[in-house]
């Protein structure tokens, strides 16, 4: 009944309660997906709190540079005009902009509309969006990030279907579409290692699917014979080093960000002034 609906129950959901039903315990199964989906959600949220900050200085510092750029430049153009004196090259430059802007206003606001709205469809093209994706996994600091991120939603996945009765080939071809593409070859390959008989800590290891916490921790679970709570404790802790490097990027990011803002609009202002404080100097 839940599988009718696909777009209201994911097929993670299906296939955990499904599996309860085969062991009849519907309440516990509910329960460890809850507490999944409350996982998830949490390392969402630390996404979303770690990236907003950054994007609202981004977005005001630019509203404040095209303020200045697109109001009090041109203004400042009739001042300079006036005094009919030599500008410096810089201040030239920006007071011509002014001029350019103020005598073509319309083109210009639809030129950057256009522009804007040109970016947000290059965006939206799966190609694109592939290549972005594939060179961010070819950066050396920024792909390991990723593909730590992407082995810790792995190992709860596989955890959590593990612990609710799920053989682990079958897991693994349910967990296949949760991966990045770099991974996904990399899964397959070491699900056709564990069929031919190797150990799932070997496999992993053989096909880059492993940190070395990770590998220590699935051979203790192999050992002990609790694979799935194993998995979901690898989870845990590579949840807890991804937020200790988002919480160390933010507190990086945030300010240069601010000092970069600050220095474009500072430039702005003093290219504005320059030319009145070489007046009062040599008036004085």
């Amino acid at each position: 009944a839940l599988g009718a609906f696909p777009g209201a129950f994911p097929a993670l959901y299906v296939a955990t309660v499904q599996a309860a039903e085969r062991t009849g315990d519907l309440p516990e199964a509910l329960s460890r997906y809850l507490a999944y989906a409350a996982q998830l959600e949490a390392v969402r949220r630390k996404l979303v709190a770690a990236s907003l900050y950054p994007a609202l200085l981004l977005i005001v510092g630019g509203l404040v540079a095209l303020f200045l750029l697109g109001y009090v430049v041109p203004r400042f153009s009739h001042i300079y005009e006036d005094l009919g004196r030599d500008l410096p090259l810089l201040s030239r430059l920006l007071i011509g902009w002014g001029r350019l802007l103020e005598a073509h206003g319309m083109a210009a606001v639809a030129a950057l509309a256009t522009g804007v709205a040109f970016l947000l469809h290059l965006f939206s093209r799966p190609g694109v969006r592939r290549r972005l994706g594939d060179w961010l996994w070819r950066h050396p600091w920024l792909g390991e990030r990723l593909r730590i991120w992407q082995l810790a939603r792995l190992y709860r996945t596989l955890g959590m279907l593990l612990a609710g009765g799920i053989p682990l080939v079958t897991a693994l071809g349910m967990v296949e579409g949760l991966l990045a593409p770099a991974l996904r070859a990399r899964l397959a390959a070491a699900t056709q290692a564990i069929r031919e008989g190797q150990p799932l800590s070997a496999a992993f290891h053989a096909h880059g699917l492993t940190t070395p916490v990770a590998l220590r921790l699935l051979r203790v679970g192999e050992k002990g014979g609790h694979m799935g709570e194993m998995l979901e404790r690898i989870a845990a802790f590579h949840d807890e080093e991804l937020g200790r490097t988002l919480e160390w990027g933010a507190r990086l990011v945030e300010p240069l960000l601010m000092a970069l803002m600050g220095g474009v609009i500072g430039l702005i202002v003093v290219l504005l002034y320059l030319p009145i404080f070489e007046l009062a100097g040599s008036v004085s």
